[in-house]
């Protein structure tokens, strides 16, 4: 695939830079409470310069969030990874809380019909559950998880645990995130060779 050339190729790159700049922004502070401002002085833009980049603030942050999963993939997801590598994801997003927030808020309103979320959740989910599938079903082959246990059933458990760990761990920073899921999965691995 040919490179970007030329004024597209600036407009790319600065995309790339207000991401890199709003992920920063909403780690530390949190959605709602990171402002347009903020990421536009930090890329050198004004406000309305910002929304150049992108239609909406809401579309902005759908980016945010591909943004993260495509940093968060980069740096953990390896092809023989599995439920370690969602464990150590859960460790990392106790140090940003801001996108944890911002997570949890747009995954709830991804519900809602035409929401600019919808479409990159059904889309993340599906990567990601194939990914723990995967994962699973080496752990399988290892004689980890006995037969016991559907692998999409355990996939869909797991998920759904750390979806609203997250959510709980917003309101009560407490709660040891990895721990929480780690016990869902001893629990299956330990119904698996029943």
């Amino acid at each position: 695939m040919a490179k970007p050339r030329g004024r597209y190729a600036k407009g790319v790159a600065k995309r790339q830079e207000i991401l890199t700049a709003a992920l920063d922004v909403i780690a530390e502070r949190g959605c709602r409470r990171a402002t347009n401002r903020e990421i536009a002085e930090r890329v050198g833009l004004s406000q309305a310069g910002l929304l150049h980049y992108f239609s909406s603030r809401e579309e902005m942050y759908v980016e945010v969030l591909r943004a993260r999963d495509q940093r968060d993939s980069a740096e953990y997801w390896t092809p023989h990874a599995g439920i370690e590598t969602l464990l150590e994801i859960m460790d990392h997003n106790a140090q940003v809380p801001g996108l944890v927030q911002l997570y949890v808020e747009y995954s709830a309103e991804a519900s809602i019909p035409g929401h600019p979320a919808h479409a990159f959740f059904v889309e993340r989910y599906d990567w990601i559950a194939g990914r723990l599938a995967h994962g699973l079903r080496n752990e399988r082959r290892a004689g980890v998880l006995g037969p016991g246990v559907d692998i999409h059933t355990a996939v869909e458990l797991l998920l759904a645990t750390a979806d609203g760990v997250q959510a709980h761990w917003l309101v009560d920073r407490s709660i040891d995130m990895a721990g929480e899921v780690r016990a869902v999965w001893d629990l299956i691995r330990r119904c698996s060779h029943l």
